[in-house]
């Protein structure tokens, strides 16, 4: 993944890096034109004039080489115009070609030297007692320097700002997975920073509509529990004139919206609350084996502790049981209790017409219902929700399967303690 910082950070030390070559680039030629013919005839003049004639005794030639060796440090040598050695200060000179010679710095195998044609012919060669470095690179190292010293100071400021950014992406990451209490540290006085507070106004102002939400659906649900209460009364007071059918269609459709109250304070209690209230020692497959006894229903499998609510897990195993009750037809319903390495894995298989397999994710969303029980009318669609959401509560998870030889097979997986 590429981070921010690294982005800005790389930035600043390659507009450095340009710089510096652009800046040693420019120099180069700006020397190079500096050494243009017309100041390199100026300096042969001025050196002709310092030098005997061509026609001078070679003594005097050579005293003229020697005082210029003492003043200037360099090693000189004076030609002919055929290449003859007439003079020579300082080190043996080199081998001289006039057919080859140009005038000018040029660096050679003996290091750098000045060779400059005099006006009556002669050439007059200088090389360098201790080589000295070539300016340009001094300048390049210079600057060099100073970008390395710009680019470690700036990691620091680059960094802190992408750390900001990072800070704001955790708290935005955190709210989407369902933590409305996140908050991200307003830091500065800059554009990040009033993002940083936007983002705290918006997720409390979403955390109390989603509390203002979560309260009038729970006191809803409590208020429709006395009418509720009243119509079961009156069901129950009915005289025994009434439709027998009727009468138990009431009841049914009363205990239906009585779960259904359940359900939603269940789940309002589960939004409310982040964590476990209670971690106890279960004993699975024995509670697996209480609520089937309900169902005229045998657990199967092996004992197998976990550890959370009890309240919870008996919420979990029910609604699975009425589920296949409800929507597994005439076959028998199935529940088993096993142990798979650090597992503790709960199974609850009908013989029903099965559920398609690109909704076996869906029949867990909350209020989604197959089209069948739409047209139906049966169940409300909270049931198979709340069995995932308190499976995840327990640090483990549920899923739908395609059962062998037909049906559904609805599978916990628990951590096992």
């Amino acid at each position: 993944m590429q981070r921010l910082y690294l982005k800005f950070y790389l930035t600043i030390v390659l507009a450095l890096a340009v710089f510096v070559g652009v800046a040693a680039l420019l120099w180069r030629v700006a020397d190079e034109e500096a050494r243009t013919p017309q100041y390199l005839d100026v300096a042969a003049e001025l050196t002709g004039a310092l030098l005997p004639d061509a026609d001078a005794p070679p003594a005097d030639d050579q005293r003229a080489l020697e005082k210029l060796h003492r003043k200037l440090h360099f090693d000189i040598a004076l030609y002919g115009p055929d290449g003859a050695v007439l003079a020579a200060a300082g080190r043996p000179p080199p081998r001289f070609d006039p057919a080859r010679a140009r005038p000018g710095w040029r660096r050679g195998r003996e290091g750098p030297s000045f060779t400059l044609q005099l006006p009556d012919g002669r050439w007059l060669v200088a090389r360098q007692v201790r080589e000295r470095p070539n300016p340009t690179v001094w300048i390049a190292a210079f600057l060099a320097i100073v970008a390395a010293a710009i680019a470690v100071g700036a990691y620091p400021v680059v960094r802190g700002l992408s750390r900001r950014i990072e800070r704001l992406k955790t708290g935005v990451e955190q709210l989407g997975t369902g933590d409305l209490a996140a908050r991200v540290k307003v830091e500065g006085h800059d554009e990040i920073a009033a993002l940083a507070e936007s983002f705290n106004r918006s997720a409390a102002r979403i955390e109390e509509l989603v509390a203002a939400h979560r309260l009038l659906l729970a006191n809803c649900s409590h208020e429709l529990r006395t009418p509720l209460a009243r119509i079961g009364l009156a069901v129950s007071l009915m005289s025994d004139q009434t439709d027998p059918e009727r009468r138990e269609s009431l009841k049914r459709d009363i205990a239906e919206l009585d779960q259904l109250i359940d359900e939603i304070l269940l789940t309002s209690r589960l939004d409310a609350v982040p964590g476990l209230e209670r971690r106890d020692p279960i004993d699975l497959l024995a509670l697996a084996a209480e609520e089937a006894a309900h169902y005229d229903i045998e657990a199967d499998g092996v004992p197998v502790t976990v550890l959370g609510d009890r309240l919870l897990l008996r919420r979990l195993i029910r609604n699975l049981l009425e589920n296949a009750q409800r929507y597994g037809g005439t076959g028998p319903i199935e529940i088993t209790a096993t142990v798979e390495g650090d597992k503790a894995v709960l199974e609850v298989r009908d013989h029903g017409p099965g559920v398609p397999s690109e909704e076996r994710e869906r029949i867990f969303e909350p209020f989604y219902r197959l089209k069948d029980s739409r047209e139906s009318g049966r169940g409300s669609g909270l049931g198979l929700a709340l069995v995932r959401e308190i499976a995840r509560r327990h640090g483990g998870d549920a899923v739908c399967l395609a059962a062998e030889g037909g049906g559904s097979r609805f599978r916990v997986d628990l951590p096992a303690a």
